[in-house]
């Protein structure tokens, strides 16, 4: 177990650091930073003088380094359009970020899985059946259509429930949270809803698509024949080993959540990561978009090591595996 996790803290510091050299590649050569940082007066001296100071006349591997030792000391630079620490301005975002992505993927998780069992269970059931046909629109809509017919339904037509914003939040330390707050809790409901719609569905299918495959395997034909509760089979049997291939994917999926929460608090104005994102894109801010880069790829190394470590504690056959290769 100690080696297997070894191993996969070994390859994550790997992906990390090429990670670390694309975002440094963005950060240094897509444009040039002076440019962007002095005024149009500015003498071609003092754009010299600037260059020096940052160090951008150094060699290729030393800029790196220097990129690389900031990175590890949590120091990114400072924006472009707003002249700000660049690690201020995701920290001041993310928890509204943390939030939706959480909710979302809570959502996704439990629904997804509820709904994935109960189909596969009853397949043959009208309601199976009106179930399946309602989650091809999750898959096949895009999410900024589903964002604008929730707004239109929920918000203009109902008005129900807020169409844009976070809402009231309150500050616990430095962290701002819309969970204690009503007007927060309803803000969060509609974009939460838009970001774990296709995940869900994606869920759902892939568990129900499992656990019928499980089901007619021999070993549960004989569980039946041993006369086994039906529960027994279902959940204890059939769920554990449909669980296994489930666990990955579904990992994966809700990495995704925080990595393309974009478009969803682009169409609710939900000031997130997401959000600033776009902005620094479309005002070229290079500092923002290569940390918001390695932002994304540290949420995708942790989360892809954690469900690495419960593949190896569901899957035996992996530790048998271990066990083999370790004599």
């Amino acid at each position: 177990m100690f080696a297997f996790i070894l191993r996969r803290l070994l390859q994550s510091v790997v992906v990390m650091l090429v990670v670390a050299l694309i975002a440094f590649l963005i950060f240094r050569y897509v444009g040039d930073p002076i440019v962007s940082m002095a005024g149009v007066e500015t003498r071609i001296e003092d754009q010299e003088i600037m260059r020096d100071r940052l160090g951008l006349n150094d060699p290729f591997y030393a800029q790196f380094w220097t990129f690389l030792s900031n990175a590890v000391q949590g120091e990114f630079g400072i924006s472009y359009r707003l002249q700000q620490p660049v690690l201020r301005l995701i920290s001041e975002r993310l928890p509204a970020t943390l939030e939706l992505a959480f909710v979302s993927a809570t959502l996704a998780l439990v629904v997804g899985v509820l709904l994935g069992i109960f189909t596969a269970l009853r397949a043959r059931s009208l309601l199976s059946g009106a179930i399946m046909a309602v989650s091809l629109v999750g898959v096949s809509l895009p999410t900024f259509l589903i964002g604008i017919g929730l707004i239109y339904i929920f918000a203009v037509e109902l008005q129900w429930l807020p169409s844009f914003g976070r809402g009231e939040t309150v500050a616990i330390g430095p962290w701002r949270t819309g969970f204690l707050t009503d007007s927060g809790l309803k803000s969060l409901i509609l974009p939460a809803i838009t970001l774990s719609l296709f995940q869900m569905t994606l869920i759902m299918r892939l568990v129900r698509a499992e656990m019928l495959e499980v089901l007619r395997t021999d070993y549960i034909r004989f569980a039946r024949a041993r006369g086994l509760p039906e529960k027994v089979i279902n959940f204890r049997h059939a769920l554990k080993n449909t669980m296994v291939p489930v666990i990955t994917i579904t990992g994966l999926q809700l990495g995704s959540v925080i990595a393309f929460a974009i478009v969803t608090e682009t169409v609710f104005q939900w000031p997130g990561v997401g959000s600033l994102f776009i902005t620094s894109v479309q005002a070229v801010d290079v500092p923002v978009m290569a940390t918001y880069l390695m932002f994304i790829a540290f949420v995708f190394v942790v989360i892809n090591l954690i469900v690495d470590i419960l593949y190896y504690l569901v899957d035996p056959r992996l530790r048998v595996d271990s066990r083999r290769g370790g004599h």
